[in-house]
């Protein structure tokens, strides 16, 4: 005899089998087999044997079943709600689902939800009862001499249940869809009848028919169920086409909350529609079966937080990911002379990093609170990192957080070919290279500018005003370069996540001034037409499209850059930031605070930690970049290692690509 065998027999003929309530039964009867929840077959022989050798044993359960009175339990709720996101709130609703997990939602003793949810309340219940053979169900199901949801013609309460979930959904839909913000992601069916109104009209001619002929199915040859199929395609249709219009008109997170919930409300009314067709009668029991592992399947994943992430945040991520994707693309060079300019413009922008670390050093002297020196370090870094975006220089870390998601989209093209897919990852792997020489660059020009410029500076001032202000400091300044005896490459990797950040925040911006239509608001601004003129009022609404966002974005890398150290020391945490380039203009200082006289092991260290800094930058904001891009156009990340396997190819090719451009393109 089996383990489940002994089990079985032992919960038959408990003591108290008389007066034990039929839900506690079953709860038990289901805890056996939840047991092999891991098998790839959960098998019902060893229950189905016993019930055919024991008619004591199947009168028991039936009797259990039937205390239950499933005929007379309300489930309409789990077909309109449940698992459907019920607010435009997304924050909210992650936090309804985290609180369900710990404590969970329990629905009234008379439903058949508050029954799932006392024996089917696993995440992983569903996937196990799917692993059953229908075979071995449907003899359970005959042995017990249960109705199927057909059954019932007079009071019909299963299909009246099953109608009355889908006329809630339909009436949603309809009155959701015509709100403005959903119309307005749609304006090509602005001339055509939208098909929710359609959708509604037929759902209601189903159920009104339904509900006066007193019938439990209908046929699927029945011209208004066919029609409401290709009403539901077109529903569907809408609301792709809606998130589709995101990349011309952007979207907010209220309207992706409105669209995603439509768009689960479509997909519970075709999972759900089916079980109301019966085309043969000898069907019923199966479809019975389907229908209470439909049940189980949406309650057993109404608490699903990973899901709902997924799709809420998959087309604001998208829009987000493509204006850095469209940003990124400036960052990357492929002729010579592009290479030479981003030579340039870097150089630029170490230029400025070795004045602002100047300047980082005299605030740290000012008499003031903690809050203060983080407002006056966040003013310091934001200033500065908005003059080197307007002033057209480049800050070589701001590149991964951008250039990830271009070479994302260099891959978005499909295909079936396998020669096909081979040329793509090779010509990814060229496009990786340009990517990489222009980082390689602009490290370059940032470094080897802002250590000269840092330590000219400083001399300068010492000369002049006979004030060495590194002097006090430059112990400090050298020991947080040493990558091993400080936490220089965990604070590296603290501002790799603020550069990936900086860049959510410029698509952010940018995707929600789409949306709202600033910048036609902008260029249409009747006083401001009257104050500027038409032209000069188009081109105010030009740069600010061009550079609101970039702006905004260096301006929280500057607070987040700024604020760090502060809330470290507040918090008593050892947290902060290092930056590569500021690294480079850090050095220069504390050589020349200890007048020269650091030791050769405290300058290599100071050097290699340089290098480390500037890699754990880069590496960070990158990842981070890259897994967005990849999960905002749905893209497998096995694809990662074909690409590697390319650039690597390639790297043994042509080395030298990858730091220089060739004299030949192609």
């Amino acid at each position: 005899m089996t383990p489940t065998e002994q089990e079985l027999i032992k919960l038959f003929n408990r003591k108290n089998i008389q007066s034990l309530e039929g839900l506690d039964f079953l709860i038990d009867l289901v805890d056996i087999f939840r047991k092999h929840k891991h098998a790839s077959l959960v098998d019902l022989t060893p229950l189905i044997l016993l019930l055919q050798e024991s008619p004591r044993y199947r009168e028991i359960l039936t009797q259990k079943v039937a205390d239950l009175e499933p005929h007379k339990r309300d489930f309409d709720n789990i077909i309109s709600d449940v698992g459907i996101i019920n607010y435009s709130d997304f924050l909210f609703e992650v936090k309804k689902r985290l609180i369900a997990k710990l404590i969970p939602h329990q629905a009234p003793l008379d439903s058949l939800e508050y029954i799932l949810n006392q024996i089917f309340y696993a995440r992983t219940d569903y996937d196990w009862i799917q692993s059953i053979p229908d075979e071995q169900l449907v003899k359970l199901f005959q042995m017990l001499e249960s109705n199927t949801i057909y059954a019932d013609k007079e009071d019909n309460h299963y299909i009246s249940e099953i109608l009355y979930g889908l006329e809630v959904l339909t009436q949603r839909i309809s009155g959701r869809a015509m709100e403005s913000e959903v119309i307005k992601m749609t304006p090509e069916y602005r001339n055509f009848d939208n098909p929710f109104i359609g959708l509604l009209q037929e759902m209601e001619a189903i159920i009104i028919y339904m509900r006066d002929q007193k019938t439990s199915f209908i046929k699927s040859t029945d011209l208004n169920y066919k029609q409401l199929l290709i009403l539901l395609g077109q529903c569907e249709k809408y609301i792709d086409d809606a998130f589709s219009n995101s990349q011309k008109l952007g979207i907010s997170m209220k309207v992706n909350q409105s669209l995603l919930r439509i768009k689960q409300q479509l997909g519970r009314i075709k999972d759900t529609l089916p079980f109301i067709v019966l085309d043969e009668e000898s069907k019923s029991v199966q479809q019975t079966i389907d229908f209470i592992k439909h049940l189980i399947f949406i309650n057993t994943n109404k608490t699903n937080v990973r899901r709902l992430i997924n799709e809420s945040t998959q087309a604001v991520a998208y829009e987000i990911t493509q204006h850095t994707a469209q940003t990124g693309e400036h960052y990357i060079t492929t002729s010579r002379s592009e290479y030479v300019k981003m030579f340039w413009s870097a150089c630029g922008g170490g230029a400025i990093v070795g004045l602002l670390c100047i300047i980082k050093v005299m605030l740290a002297k000012v008499d003031t609170s903690i809050f203060g020196h983080a407002v006056l370090y966040s003013l310091n870094y934001a200033v500065g990192f908005t003059a080197i975006y307007l002033l057209g220089c480049t800050l070589a870390t701001k590149q991964p957080a951008m250039t990830a998601t271009a070479l994302v989209k260099a891959l978005e093209k499909k295909s079936d070919n396998k020669e096909e897919r081979n040329y793509k990852y090779w010509e990814f792997a060229h496009f990786f290279s340009k990517v990489f020489r222009s980082q390689f660059i602009a490290f370059v020009g940032n470094v080897f500018v802002a250590f000269p410029v840092a330590l000219l500076l400083v001399s300068g001032i010492d000369k002049i005003w006979h004030y060495n202000i590194a002097e006090s400091k430059w112990k400090t300044l050298m020991f947080d370069l040493d990558p091993i005896d400080s936490p220089a490459i965990f604070h590296a990797a603290i501002a790799g996540v603020f550069l990936f950040l900086s860049g959510i925040i410029a698509g952010s911006v940018s995707n929600r001034d789409k949306h709202n239509n600033l910048y036609y608001r902008i260029e249409q601004h009747p006083i401001l037409k009257k104050l500027f003129g038409k032209e000069k009022t188009k081109k105010i609404a030009s740069i600010y499209q061009k550079k609101w966002a970039g702006i905004i974005s260096n301006v929280w890398f500057g607070v987040f850059m700024g604020m760090t150290g502060s809330i470290g020391i507040f918090l008593g945490l050892n947290i902060d930031i290092r930056h590569i380039t500021f690294a480079s203009g850090n050095l220069a200082l504390g050589i020349y605070g200890s007048d020269f006289r650091a030791t050769t092991d405290t300058i290599i260290w100071g050097i290699v930690g340089i290098g480390i800094i500037g890699f754990v930058n880069f590496i960070v904001s990158f990842t981070l970049s890259l897994s967005l891009a990849f999960r905002a156009r749905k893209m497998k990340f096995f694809e990662l290692i074909l690409v590697g396997r390319a650039i690597w190819a390639l790297f043994l090719v042509s080395p030298m690509q990858f730091f220089f451009p060739p004299k030949k393109e192609g």
